[in-house]
């Protein structure tokens, strides 16, 4: 029997067909908050190996091949006795193998059938290939990122990915069992990664069709102001800036000792007093300015290296990272007050698929066949 989830999701029941980053983003969303997670890999890629993939953690898989009768069959089977199923590939392709949303309705009328792909499952482009930095070019995301004067500089792939496309269809997910409980019906989501990157920004596009909102890299939260930016220590290191309002502009002043600053309400005068900050956060080591304004409301902070973080000591009092595997991950996030954590090992192959609907003699005769890993 699979293990006993005590999160909000517990009973839930989750298939996710294995592909790159955002479905199994997504799938880990719902595994943290304590969703059974039935990843579905292809028969080749399930060994004896342990997993150490972060977004596979509190999951299991087992290796099905789909492109066999006997292997659909038994993921319709699956299906049955699923809530979620989590599909990831281009428009078209579910259908062809017999998987699409009409087939799983067919078996389970309840199942919320997930979506995920760059372009969404319609458009001139649904049947094209592309990645983060495509998705987010598109949506006109991209052209906002980068400092004045230089070229759009991609944030590696976190807001087409794993904000626009993993995270959005996880709340999909949610939106259509909550829908469920009213309707008894399953739904189909369709998250596209263009969608979820624009809708992200959405009161950028607000700001710029209203003129509060210029080029790239000269506004107030792009590096544009000297209130928001990042600045270089003696020692290499960087401090992230964010005195935006004046109280902690003040407190930043006042700790720094800076006298006679040009105005910063004055846009004119954001080159002259970026360049005073420069100069003077090059005159001390990151630490000893993380010393002055510890415990602060000057708004300054260390930009730490992912290593770092994990023994920054707030991070530390509230337990934000743990180790698995000897690997230093991020703890489940939002957390729900009064729910015990839930199992963070990686995913481990699930041997028994009784509770799933598939006896241990047809299991048995899969894998004899070598239709099920």
């Amino acid at each position: 029997m699979p293990e006993v989830r005590r999160g909000p999701l517990s009973g839930v029941r989750v298939l996710e067909l294995a592909g790159l980053a955002p479905g199994p983003f997504a799938g880990m969303m719902l595994a943290d908050h304590g969703a059974d997670v039935l990843r579905i890999d292809r028969v080749g890629a399930v060994s004896d190996r342990p997993r150490t993939d972060v977004m596979d953690r509190g999951k299991h898989t087992i290796g099905l091949d789909l492109k066999s009768p006997e292997g659909v069959a038994a993921f319709k089977e699956l299906a049955r006795h699923a809530d979620v199923v989590i599909e990831v590939f281009r428009p078209g392709v579910a259908e062809r193998l017999g998987i699409g949303p009409d087939d799983l309705h067919a078996v389970n009328e309840r199942l919320v059938y997930g979506r995920m792909t760059g372009w969404g499952q319609d458009g001139p482009l649904a049947a094209t290939a592309g990645h983060d930095i495509d998705y987010i070019a598109v949506s006109g995301i991209l052209s906002m990122l980068g400092r004045d004067g230089d070229k759009p500089t991609p944030p590696i792939n976190i807001l087409g990915d794993f904000a626009g496309g993993g995270l959005m269809l996880a709340y999909g997910v949610l939106l259509a069992l909550f829908e469920r409980e009213r309707t008894g019906q399953g739904r189909v989501i369709d998250a596209a990664m263009v969608d979820g990157a624009a809708t992200l920004f959405a009161m950028f596009y607000q700001a710029a069709a209203s003129g509060h909102w210029g080029p790239r890299g000269t506004n107030l939260l792009d590096t544009g102001a000297p209130q928001y930016d990042t600045y270089e220590t003696a020692d290499g290191g960087y401090l992230a800036v964010g005195s935006l309002e004046p109280q902690f502009w003040d407190a930043m002043v006042t700790l720094m000792d800076l006298k006679d600053l040009p105005d910063r309400n004055d846009r004119s005068q954001w080159p002259a007093l970026k360049a005073r900050l420069t100069e003077e956060f090059k005159s001390r080591t990151r630490a000893e300015w993380e010393a002055l304004f510890d415990g602060s409301d000057a708004c300054v902070s260390p930009v730490l290296s992912m290593a770092e973080a994990a023994t920054h000591p707030h991070n530390v009092a509230r337990g934000s990272f743990t180790e698995v595997g000897g690997l230093a991950q991020p703890l489940p996030a939002p957390r729900l007050l009064g729910v015990p954590a839930q199992d963070l090992s990686p995913a481990t192959r699930l041997a028994d698929l009784s509770s799933w609907g598939l006896s241990q003699e047809e299991a048995d005769k899969l894998r004899s066949q070598g239709v099920l890993a």
